[in-house]
């Protein structure tokens, strides 16, 4: 008798086993797929973005478009400073008259640097990527350059930063300035920005200097004292305004629209990229946003 009822609870469980199966196969049959991440619609004109480990890309708008770069040239300005051989980042450089004087005839943006001023290539460097100066990228550019005149120095430096962009395979890129205010010669596009931009991002120290906030000079003056000069702020909002962000250069003008390169890292993983020709600073902030929330939630 109690075999008989053994084999009758052995009968049930080996049903209830096999129902069960089915229905997990069933229901494996039946599960929705996966939902695609719809690519977001921009304002910008081109854009582009890649994962920064696999140099995969994420996305593309006109990605190899030659457009106006307006500041955000100033990110080869300071990979071709932080390039040189034997780089001494506390050398001081005497601020002259002619950097002061090409930011006012240009209306350019400023670190405001005080002519006379002993300032080291380190805060030149956070005076070119921060508030974005002009003056600092022609310290910059006349400290780096060779040549015996100011105007061969310049020339030297930007022929180093088309020669940087030709190692990097920026073959849609070419430079006329240190700043980005150019001649009508100097442009680039988002893909050769992006690719830059993660090619700096490897020196330690200018990954430093792009995720900073706010940065306060302490330089020497003519006289020998020690002048504190004004905070400088990033122009990238991002920094504030989106979780992960580390970087990396804002760029704007007539010609260029509002430009941003960015980039982000979110659980151990970085995405980056660039959107040129955008409407106005709000709106560049918005669309970077935009393609970063695509950039992680895509799969790689």
């Amino acid at each position: 008798m109690k075999t008989g009822i053994q084999g009758i609870r052995i009968r049930r469980a080996a049903a209830v086993v096999v129902t069960t199966s089915a229905v997990l196969a069933a229901g494996a049959l039946t599960a929705a797929p996966a939902q695609a991440v719809t690519a977001p619609s921009i304002v910008a004109k081109g854009g582009y973005v890649m994962d920064d480990a696999t140099g995969k890309s994420l996305y593309a708008k006109a990605a190899d478009t030659k457009r106006s770069t307006g500041s955000t040239t100033k990110i080869m300005t300071a990979k071709v400073v932080l390039a040189q051989p034997n780089l001494n980042l506390d050398a001081k450089v005497t601020i002259q008259k002619a950097y002061s004087d090409y930011v006012v005839k240009n209306n350019a943006s400023q670190a405001h640097l005080i002519v006379g001023d002993k300032v080291t290539v380190r805060q030149l460097l956070y005076g070119l990527m921060l508030p974005s100066g002009c003056d600092a990228a022609y310290a910059l550019a006349d400290k780096y350059g060779s040549g015996t005149t100011r105007d061969a120095r310049v020339k030297s430096f930007i022929g180093k930063m088309n020669s940087s962009a030709k190692s990097l395979g920026m073959t849609n890129t070419r430079f006329d300035s240190f700043d980005g205010i150019g001649n009508g010669n100097n442009y680039s596009t988002p893909r050769d920005l992006t690719q830059l931009a993660r090619s700096a991002m490897k020196n330690s120290t200018f990954r430093t200097i792009v995720k900073t906030k706010t940065y306060t000079a302490k330089t020497v003056t003519k006289t020998g004292s020690t002048r504190t000069m004004g905070t400088w702020t990033n122009t990238n909002t991002l920094l504030n305004s989106y979780s992960g962000a580390i970087g990396v250069k804002t760029g704007s003008g007539p010609q260029a629209g509002a430009c941003l390169v960015f980039a982000a890292t979110r659980n151990g993983r970085t995405v980056i990229g660039t959107v040129l020709a955008s409407t106005t600073y709000a709106q560049r902030a918005t669309d970077a946003t935009k393609l970063l929330n695509y950039g992680f939630a895509k799969k790689v």
